[in-house]
């Protein structure tokens, strides 16, 4: 029986894209794993070509009848996993030698996280993330925006999702990572390893470039239950993550001005006056 499932969907992905991240995956050095690639039923064959030049006994292959959209692919391939950890891993990303290796040792460690994301750099740019490492901060995160989480390159304990029946939803794609992450935040906790082991491709393909209008709305349907079923963390949330500047007239507080990571309001006597989106990059579905 395999100890870790890699969950990677594939639809129409560029041949060298693909084969990298395939390459990164089998050159772990934790080797104990099934490798689920699914087809979201590509149109582009090379797909399915580049798929099956590889003869690694670890790879499962799979083909969607029809497109299932990102949603539908992600639980079939739920249901396809039999490893303690799922691996969730993206088609055109890299994933570092010891990813998994250092994944799984820290869950091991600590049997009460459910979550566990890595650090990740831009492929081709020296950025490289900020992910919060301890359980709360992550979870204020999550409650004030789309979060500092990397989906891709997540580690999740197969028992908490199966426990509480938490699947990934389409009303909410392609924000159906974020959603699941929120549907998580009551019931284990969430953590990130220091290290970089992961490294994210941005390019015009990513569905967070596609359909940035549709993520946004689905976004804001995330956050809405979030912060209604999570009142003490939201709460908390908007402490640590608003900054309020508040300006005054012969000592009478007259104008305020509130900011997050997405927006900026302006409160004149308590009421709001006007407020401004900011423009923030997005992490892909």
């Amino acid at each position: 029986m395999p100890f870790v499932s890699i969950l990677m969907p594939v639809y129409n992905t560029p041949a060298h894209y693909l084969r990298e991240a395939i390459d990164s995956m089998l050159a772990q050095t934790f080797t104990n794993f099934e490798f689920l690639i699914l087809n979201d039923a590509s149109t582009d064959p090379q797909v399915e070509e580049v798929v099956n030049s590889y003869s690694d006994p670890r790879i499962i292959y799979a083909v969607n009848e029809h497109n299932l959209g990102i949603a539908g692919t992600r639980n079939r391939l739920l249901d396809m996993a039999r490893g303690n950890y799922l691996a969730l891993m993206d088609h055109d990303d890299i994933s570092l030698p010891q990813r998994l290796e250092k994944q799984v040792s820290f869950l091991e460690a600590h049997p009460e996280t459910g979550v566990l994301n890595t650090q990740f750099q831009f492929i081709g740019r020296e950025k490289r993330s900020n992910i919060p490492l301890d359980d709360i901060s992550i979870k204020m995160a999550l409650m004030m925006h789309c979060g500092d989480m990397c989906h891709p390159s997540c580690m999740l304990r197969r028992s908490v999702l199966v426990e509480h029946g938490i699947r990934y939803e389409e009303m909410f794609s392609p924000s159906e990572d974020h959603a699941l992450f929120c549907r998580l935040l009551p019931h284990t906790r969430f953590a990130a390893l220091p290290d970089i082991l992961f490294r994210y491709r941005a390019w015009p393909g990513n569905v967070s470039h596609r359909q940035a209008k549709r993520m946004e709305a689905a976004t804001q349907g995330v956050l809405a239950f979030a912060r209604r079923d999570n009142p003490e963390l939201w709460a908390m949330a908007q402490v640590h993550l608003c900054r309020i500047w508040r300006y005054y007239l012969c000592g009478i507080p007259v104008l305020a001005r509130e900011r997050t990571r997405c927006e900026t309001k302006w409160r004149f006597f308590g009421l709001p006056v006007w407020r401004v989106r900011e423009s923030l990059p997005r992490w892909k579905a």
